[in-house]
């Protein structure tokens, strides 16, 4: 019986355990199968972590801060499982800047990292039978997290010709009264667009419309280049209820500090009911949050960083972009139809057909990974087969290395060599 009780057990587990594709377990198996030829180094530009680069590195006063908050010896306990106060107001203050509507430091949840912000916020929306619109592509987190959720996930497509815009048309079709929420990445990832002040109200009327909330995933806010400036989805919480999702990683350039937020932006109080509030807090007791010096420093942080940090990070990435775009106008196989103008990563096309010996983008990369020791990300990863999405936040000699070497595995494997096209 024993025995037979620990098979049911495993197989259970065997059956309930989701098979979705993540970025670092693909790009894991990426840098496994890399081979070193003719002393080249590793170049990955599959993940999004600029701090690999000597260029993009945080600034001053956060590392001093969390200095002053570690050697305090103030902070070495348990926090508040919702986070510390003055943590929580500090972000209120922050995301308070661009926002109509004050918030205050109740609507702030502090997580760690904004991938906990996604769990929390899953996690406390799901019910039997309920269904989630995503993006496509995306990232897989969402139904990664879905999955363990047992909430059913229906994808509506980003239009790429349209700066890789939402169609409102499928997300219509697609929700029903199940439906517990859309999710919008802005900046993108992995798309790199931006979505303008009119489209994010045409969101959010959509959203008002079908009688659900707007999860908006932020972590990139403010890494914007190009025409079009951030505009932070709350701005709409009084047309439809917003869970905003944010960190410092990105922006701060400190992701391996894991300090995230989820934010109720809800003017009109859907989100402020006595039984929802609960129902956060007792998640945040399950999962607890950030290291307490490091919610400790935030304030300091987040009222201290200079603007010429931002802009000089900014600046770095509207270079690399342009780089990476300029770069690829030279490489057939593959097409641009969007430049990126926020965020770290673009989505490039592949053209199977002129190449002789790739079946998909997983042979794309794998074959790459192992002739250039260039690490790329497949677009199958967020939802996209035969797309690749490229990861510009790097140093700009080794962008360039990067994308030289892919050209050069292009041509190598073109029919163009061989005369048939």
């Amino acid at each position: 019986m024993e025995g037979n009780l620990g098979g049911g057990v495993n197989n259970q587990l065997e059956m309930e355990t989701p098979n979705n594709i993540t970025i670092k377990g693909i790009l894991g198996l990426l840098m496994e199968n890399t081979e070193i030829r003719d002393m080249k180094k590793v170049i990955s530009l599959g993940m999004g972590d600029p701090t690999v680069y000597s260029c993009f590195h945080s600034p001053d006063v956060a590392h001093d801060a969390v200095l002053e908050t570690l050697a305090s010896h103030k902070f070495n306990g348990y926090s508040p499982t919702v986070g510390l106060p003055q943590t929580r107001k500090a972000i209120a203050d922050y995301l308070s800047r661009d926002l109509p509507d004050k918030l205050c430091a109740d609507d702030v949840y502090v997580t760690a990292g904004c991938t906990q912000a996604i769990e929390i916020a899953l996690s406390i929306l799901a019910r039997p039978g309920a269904n989630i619109l995503l993006p496509r592509p995306g990232f897989p987190i969402y139904a990664l997290c879905a999955a363990f959720r047992h909430i059913e996930v229906r994808y509506f497509d980003l239009v790429p010709d349209k700066g890789w815009e939402v169609d409102l048309n499928a997300v219509e079709a697609l929700a029903d009264r199940n439906t517990i929420a859309i999710v919008v990445i802005n900046p993108g990832n992995p798309c790199g667009s931006v979505y303008s002040y009119q489209h994010l109200q045409e969101i959010a009327e959509t959203a008002k419309k079908l009688r659900t909330i707007v999860i908006a995933d932020e972590v990139y806010g403010h890494l914007a280049f190009g025409a079009k400036p951030f505009v932070p989805m709350g701005v709409f919480g009084d047309i439809a209820p917003v869970l905003t999702l944010g960190s410092l990683s990105k922006r701060w350039l400190v992701p391996g500090w894991r300090l995230g937020w989820l934010v109720t932006n809800d003017p009109n109080g859907t989100f402020k009911t006595p039984k929802f509030v609960e129902r956060i807090k007792k998640y945040c007791d399950i999962c607890g949050g950030p290291a307490t010096f490091i919610q400790a420093a935030v304030p300091r942080i987040i009222q201290q960083t200079e603007d010429v940090f931002f802009r000089k990070t900014v600046n770095l990435l509207k270079w690399t972009a342009d780089i990476c775009c300029e770069k690829i106008k030279d490489i057939p196989c593959i097409s641009c139809p969007y430049k990126p103008e926020g965020s770290m990563a673009v989505m490039v096309k592949l053209n199977l057909s002129l190449l002789r010996d790739i079946s998909d983008d997983i042979d794309f990369c794998f074959k790459l990974s192992k002739e250039e020791s260039v690490i790329l990300l497949p677009g199958l990863a967020v939802g996209l087969k035969n797309w690749i999405r490229i990861t510009f936040a790097a140093d700009p000699s080794s962008l360039e290395e990067a994308l030289g070497r892919l050209k050069s595995f292009c041509q190598r494997h073109s029919y163009q060599k061989y005369g048939h096209c």
